[in-house]
């Protein structure tokens, strides 16, 4: 097996409901072992995890890993400090806020807008574009955006 070679194929599969984020690059990838891809989704409940199991499984074929299991491990639970610094920067970009790792929360969970930069935003609803995000405003630039949840 190619733990290196899983692993590099994987970050070029998309997140199916961010596809500028790879599944490595969100954590969903939480090991690759002895003829396994062990995978986290974000929640349980996650609409996306079967689109994502079968694209990893696709991805493996097509490499001539067929021979590789998928496993679902949901403990311990995915949580957003998984996430990549490239990951964040990559939703950052997409207009998207990423999540604080949870040792930087300083007492706030208010996110800067991903368009502009202020920190001056309000949350409009708990739900944003999927159960995961948040929906935001920017008081500043008046831009909506989502805001990944922290768990």
């Amino acid at each position: 097996m190619h733990a290196g070679s899983i692993w590099t194929l994987l970050d070029h599969v998309p997140d199916p409901e961010i596809p500028v984020i790879s599944i490595v690059e969100l954590g969903i990838v939480r090991d690759v072992t002895e003829g396994a891809v062990v995978l986290t989704p974000t929640y349980t409940g996650c609409p996306a995890t079967f689109a994502i199991e079968s694209a990893v499984r696709t991805a493996l074929d097509k490499a001539g890993f067929n021979d590789i299991a998928i496993t679902r491990q949901i403990d311990p639970p995915w949580t957003t400090d998984w996430i990549s610094e490239t990951g964040r920067e990559k939703l950052r970009a997409y207009g998207i806020a990423p999540p604080p790792h949870s040792n930087n929360l300083r007492g706030t969970t208010t996110p800067a807008c991903p368009q502009c930069g202020s920190s001056h935003t309000e949350e409009l609803s708990r739900f944003g574009s999927t159960p995961c995000k948040a929906l935001w405003r920017c008081l500043d630039c008046a831009e909506p955006f989502d805001h990944f949840k922290c768990h």
